[in-house]
């Protein structure tokens, strides 16, 4: 894809503002869309299981297509990866506002199964466009502020948390899904003129680009060995593994915990409290950029999460749950803002797609199985367990209460202990303790490379 020179940014600091501020605003549609079909998917079939698997299909293609996602952008433009990423994505939602009009037309019924093509759709094209945004942010920003360009882009991210839920009450009222699904594809469209008006840097290419062209598996292979090779960082992904297990099963639980005892309504300004937790999060990390041992972050920050999930396992209450929220999600950005950095700074340029796709991939391997088991285990297991005259009644009811919602607060309690644990286990790794001393920084101090291809 070739730019103008003429009205288009080149400063990497204006760069990164400006595809930051596209992505902010994207986020907010996109918060808007995921709360608003979630709740729909929901309050049609009063099914955590049919709710579940919603989630299940948005993380899916992440899993599935992250090895050949990473192995593309390294090959690739990748501006033009992330401007067909939105794009796709932009249809992902048209598709969606189709099925809705078809249905307010009489032309055919909506189904709650209707939804999970597109949303599954929307995940694939996101992985593309996260994989390469991830990369391009240490060619723009120097590697003393990696942290606090992490930190922002979890703002970003969070933004839609924050307001999404509050503004997808009203709107869908007043709009209905149809009305909020025309604000995502508007705010789609910001976030590609944005990328329009700015050139991203390349990395210089590796010292395997001087070769014929490697075949794609080979390209997928490569990025599993950096990691294998280097014992710090594996261990590091198998705790993010796990962290991603337990964070799917909470978020994917919050929206049927809350409705349990409480409205629409109401979830969504719990929602919204989860949402500034992340935005004061990644406002933290923007101005603090995490400590300088980052793992100490990373750990310690997973560490208040767990005790944030025993907090709202705690008898029925929104202003608990929703304080519980808060603390839950701000240690997000924190925890995530560390771990990215370690990620940015230890791996080269050249090859980071590569290596951040098998990364991602095998790091989101238990979240779509999460989502598929969240409804059984909640509607078969715990929700029969916590019943007035479930086998728990008399024991764990005493403390967290019996009835509707009280297995999923049962669960919360799991969770934040295995959560802790394992916090422990890894903090006891010397390897994941000492990765950031143990492998030498891939970055230029300047955190530009030498040389840098034109888009």
């Amino acid at each position: 894809m070739a730019f103008s020179s003429r009205n288009v940014v080149t400063n990497p600091a204006r760069v990164f503002s400006l595809i930051w501020l596209g992505q902010l605003i994207s986020s907010l549609g996109t918060g808007l869309t995921q709360f608003s079909v979630g709740v729909y998917v929901y309050q049609n079939s009063d099914s955590v299981t049919e709710y579940s698997l919603a989630s299940f299909f948005g993380f899916l293609p992440m899993v599935l297509l992250a090895p050949v996602a990473g192995s593309m952008v390294d090959r690739s433009n990748r501006q033009r990866v992330m401007l067909l990423a939105d794009l796709g994505a932009m249809t992902a939602i048209g598709l969606m506002w189709c099925f809705v009009a078809a249905d307010r037309a009489g032309l055919w019924p909506l189904q709650n199964w209707h939804f999970y093509p597109p949303l599954a759709m929307s995940a694939a094209f996101s992985t593309f466009r996260v994989l390469a945004f991830s990369t391009a942010t240490p060619l723009l920003v120097s590697k003393q502020n990696l942290g606090r360009a992490n930190g922002m882009v979890e703002l970003a991210m969070s933004a839609g948390q924050l307001l999404g839920p509050a503004m997808a009450g009203v709107l869908v009222v007043r709009m209905g899904l149809q009305g909020v699904l025309l604000i995502d594809l508007a705010t789609f469209l910001f976030a590609v003129a944005t990328l329009l008006s700015v050139r991203i840097p390349q990395p210089e290419p590796d010292a395997a680009r001087t070769e014929p062209r490697k075949s794609l598996w080979t390209d997928i292979a490569l990025g599993w060995r950096f990691i294998r090779e280097r014992p710090g960082l594996l261990g590091l992904l198998g705790f993010s593994s796990a962290v991603n297990l337990i964070t799917v099963l909470v978020t994917v639980l919050i929206t049927p915990l809350v409705l349990s005892f409480t409205d629409p309504t109401t979830l969504g300004l719990v929602v919204s409290c989860s949402g500034v937790g992340m935005v004061a999060g990644g406002i933290t990390m923007g101005v603090w950029g995490g400590p300088k041992r980052r793992i100490l972050g990373v750990l310690g920050a997973e560490l208040v999460a767990g005790v944030a999930l025993l907090a709202a396992a705690l008898p029925a209450s929104v202003f608990v749950v929703a304080c519980a929220a808060f603390v839950f999600m701000f240690t997000a950005p924190v925890a995530m803002g560390c771990s990215q950095a370690i990620w940015q700074s230890k791996v080269p340029p050249a090859i980071q797609g590569r290596v951040f796709a098998t990364r991602r991939m095998l790091a989101l391997v238990a979240p779509p199985v999460a989502a598929l088991l969240a409804g059984p285990l909640t509607d078969k297991v715990f929700d029969p367990w916590m019943a007035p005259d479930g086998a728990l009644a008399n024991t764990f009811g005493q403390v967290l209460g019996t009835g509707p919602g009280r297995g999923i607060a049962l669960l919360y309690v799991v969770l934040g202990l295995l959560l802790a644990g394992c916090v422990m286990l890894t903090a006891s790794s010397p390897r994941v303790r000492g990765v950031e001393d143990e492998l030498p920084d891939a970055l230029l101090p300047q955190g530009l490379p030498a040389a840098q291809q034109q888009a």
